[in-house]
Formats: structure tokens, sequence, C-alpha cells
């Protein structure tokens, strides 16, 4: 199961965005990384580089590695709508993101660490499939046996709410109610790009 395990402070640094959630360093140092930082020189990046860089970046967001991404696009592309709005609405309806924004996870890495290890059902079965996409009306939650797990605890206590999401702090039991409408979703994504750089 491929994952990215590298520097995650560098990477946010390069987008100019805490990309990975709270980042104490990346407030730091929130300039690009090398040597110069930000007395370096850097040209005018192309649009190519401008394209390439969006997707990486949504890529690193929602962690996953460049195949995934290609055959997530590639079933957005096969869906009625925009392209751009069904990849960001598929990505959203993975099982590892949801779990993070229903706050069970305090990152996206947490939210699939969990699911991989049995932690998370779906509709009342255990499912340990990160990328296991979510349909309306389904039912998340966490194992009996995984409720007092600190790291689940200490997450929920401060978990953000979203309007296509329901949860219950007190069975950790939530609801994916309905796929978000554009504008709801946070992240600082111009999806219009990506199906620019796919188109070519």
């Amino acid at each position: 199961m491929a994952r990215y395990i590298g520097p995650t402070t560098k990477i946010a640094r390069k987008f100019g965005e805490p990309i990975f959630g709270a980042d104490k360093d990346f407030e730091k140092r929130n300039y690009p990384p090398g040597q110069h930082g930000l007395a370096r020189k850097r040209k005018k990046s192309s649009e190519y580089g401008t394209q390439l860089k969006e997707k990486q970046k949504v890529k690193y967001t929602y962690g996953l590695l460049e195949r995934q991404f290609r055959n997530l696009y590639e079933k957005a592309s096969r869906m009625k709508g925009q392209k751009g709005e069904n990849l960001i609405f598929l990505l959203e309806s993975r099982l590892d993101n949801i779990v993070y924004r229903l706050g069970i996870a305090p990152t996206r890495a947490a939210a699939r660490q969990l699911v991989t290890h049995c932690h998370i059902t779906l509709d009342g079965e255990v499912c340990n499939i990160p990328s296991a996409l979510v349909r309306p009306g389904s039912i998340i939650a966490v194992r009996e046996r995984s409720k007092s797990l600190e790291v689940i605890t200490a997450s929920v206590a401060s978990a953000p709410k979203y309007s296509w999401l329901e949860f219950d702090q007190n069975t950790l039991t939530g609801k994916y109610l309905n796929v978000p409408v554009r504008e709801e979703i946070p992240e600082n994504i111009n999806e219009q790009l990506i199906v620019e750089l796919y188109s070519k």
C-alpha cells in the first residue's frame, strides 16, 4: 500500500500552505525550502509548471500517489458534470478523508492509519481500505474496542463541523449526509489547472 512518508514541513513550505495540517515548524519558516530561501531568485513558473504544482499540492493534501490520483481523475472524467469538481468530490468521499473531516483523527495521515489498523467501521462492517469511496447515507463509526484511544478522544474534542457530515460525539458515530457543494470545501485548490494538465 503506497503512501508518502517523506518530510511534511518541507513540502508545505514548497507550496506556501500548511497542507498537512497545523505545523509549528511551518509557522516559524513559512518561506520556500533550500539554502537561500526567499533570497534566491526564482524564475517565473511556466503554465505547465503552475498546473503541475497544483496537481502535486492536491496529491500531497489528500495523501495519494500518482497512479491512484490518475485513476481517480479518469473515474471523474466518466462522470456527468465538470471533471475538476467531480475529482474533488471523489477525493472528499474517500474513507480516510471522511474520518479526518469527522474529527476522529487530527490529520489525514492519522485517519489513514486508524482505517488500516481496523479501528473504523463503515455501515457496521470493519473497513481497512483508506481509499474506499463512501456513498451519501453511509454510517462511519469507531469500533467499540477503539473508542478509548487517546488520539481519537483528543481529536474529537476540537473537531470542526461540516454541513455535509453529521457526528455524535457520545457514540463516536458519523453520517455522510450528502456530497458537499464545491464552495463548502475549505482547501485552497484550483481544480481547473489539473484538468488542463491532464487534457494535454
